[in-house]
């Protein structure tokens, strides 16, 4: 990671040839940031690099199938088989340091936004995006290149780097897994505390809002099993605004598009070109819906030749970070753990009034309504399944529950991810483990 870093207000570019500390000088034709809309097009350069990771990752679920005659098949056909220990050539690399190139320009912001451009609202706020940008990069990091959270264990798991700093002579030990989340909790606090904007209006809803901190501190709590914690965060944002996107009515649009009266964050392609071109909806996939009355099976797939593909992505229109469903199942997962049956039942039946036809959606009510405690969290993590299809959160859902074995079929080779396989903690790139010797799978 000893690479300089040096700022345009145009574009950002890496060097890897030099150690020289951040910013040291200004070179010829650049522009050292100094006003609030220096700072402004400098943090909209870190949300533009943030990766475009969660597509490649959806190739490592149950929900695709590949179609070996796209010219795209070499470029995937490793990372869905898991072949991660020596892939293909061709393989698609899975980012590392791009995570860290949106975290540095998001610690330039941090050190120098106030001190150069002036204490205000306006820098306060850009300040506030950075620290909440800074802890979702080490987040989402920490959910691909580590184990999944375990209380027991978390302070000796081994995690990622944490940089903090934009001295790039400065070493990045890997840190455990705990201490990885206290970089984030202390971010999160931050910038929350520093945040100004409840929320951004459409063509800027890519950046982090009040209602978008809550939303990633409820969607960290889940992932601790921090409950009560979750609920909380969770309930703040719909209390805000708990609308969702009524699927049978005229005019509705995809949840997850970024116009949706349900969106809460649109930063990033949980879809691209390649998956979009390459993917085939699995017959898991399409078998966990009611095809004739839920209301998502036409609206999130389409036919393409014989095949259902996804019609949810591949589009900056449908760019998705956090949005409402998403919380109604956080809500309703951490009341059942929690030991509120009746909340959970009611968050959960409130979305799924909006996604199913009206009559199947009073049978779906009344079957629900007689489960059991352990039954309704089921359903839970089946309807998260439903809902969230194709917006990137089935590979973790998979690490965090349980881990089952799934398989894979190659040009007539059945490939096996056993369960509880240590491939579900993917391993670090090796050209991470070239720059920073630090890193131990």
């Amino acid at each position: 990671m000893k690479k300089l870093i040096i700022l345009s207000i145009v574009a950002l570019s890496l060097s890897i040839t030099s150690c020289k500390k951040y910013l040291d000088i200004t070179p010829v034709g650049k522009v050292i940031p100094t006003t609030a809309a220096d700072f402004r097009a400098l943090l909209t350069s870190g949300y533009s690099t943030f990766p475009r990771h969660k597509a490649l990752l959806a190739v490592r679920t149950d929900e695709f199938l590949l179609d070996e005659d796209s010219q795209d098949f070499p470029t995937l056909k490793d990372i869905y088989s898991w072949k991660d220990a020596n892939p293909d050539g061709l393989t698609a690399p899975l980012p590392y340091m791009d995570f860290y190139k949106t975290i540095f320009y998001a610690n330039e912001v941090i050190q120098d936004v106030e001190a150069k451009a002036g204490i205000s609202a306006e820098t306060a706020q850009l300040k506030g995006e950075a620290y909440l940008l800074r802890a979702y990069a080490h987040f989402e990091l920490l959910n691909m290149y580590a184990k999944t959270y375990n209380k027991a264990t978390a302070g000796t798991d081994k995690g990622v780097p944490i940089a903090t700093s934009i001295d790039l002579e400065q070493k990045f030990p890997q840190a455990s897994v705990e201490a990885v989340y206290t970089q984030i909790f202390s971010d999160l606090t931050a910038g929350q505390q520093l945040l100004n904007v409840d929320k951004w209006e459409t063509g800027k809803n890519y950046r982090f809002s009040k209602r978008a901190a809550q939303a990633l501190a409820a969607r960290i709590y889940e992932f601790r099993g921090e409950w009560d914690k979750a609920l909380l965060a969770a309930q703040n944002v719909l209390q805000a605004n708990n609308a969702l996107e009524d699927l049978s009515a005229s005019g509705s649009v995809l949840p997850n598009n970024y116009q949706s009266k349900e969106n809460i964050m649109s930063l990033e392609d949980v879809m691209d070109a390649r998956t979009s071109n390459i993917g085939i909806i699995s017959v898991h996939l399409m078998g966990i819906y009611d095809q004739t009355n839920d209301l998502r099976f036409s609206a999130y797939f389409g036919k393409s030749g014989g095949h259902y593909v996804s019609q949810k992505g591949n589009s900056n229109a449908l760019k998705i970070t956090f949005r409402n469903g998403e919380m109604y199942l956080i809500a309703a997962e951490a009341a059942l753990q929690t030991g509120n049956k009746d909340l959970a039942l009611q968050q959960l039946l409130a979305l799924k009034a909006k996604r199913l036809k009206a009559a199947y959606f009073q049978t779906e009510k009344n079957r629900i309504s007689a489960l059991s405690s352990a039954d309704l969290l089921k359903e839970v993590y089946a309807e998260r399944e439903r809902e969230l299809a194709l917006e990137g959160h089935r590979w973790y859902d998979l690490k965090r529950y349980g881990q089952p074995e799934l398989k894979h079929t190659v040009s007539g080779v059945e490939y096996t991810l056993e369960k509880n396989d240590p491939r579900y903690t993917l391993r670090f790139p090796k050209s991470a483990l070239a720059n920073n010797p630090n890193l131990q799978q």
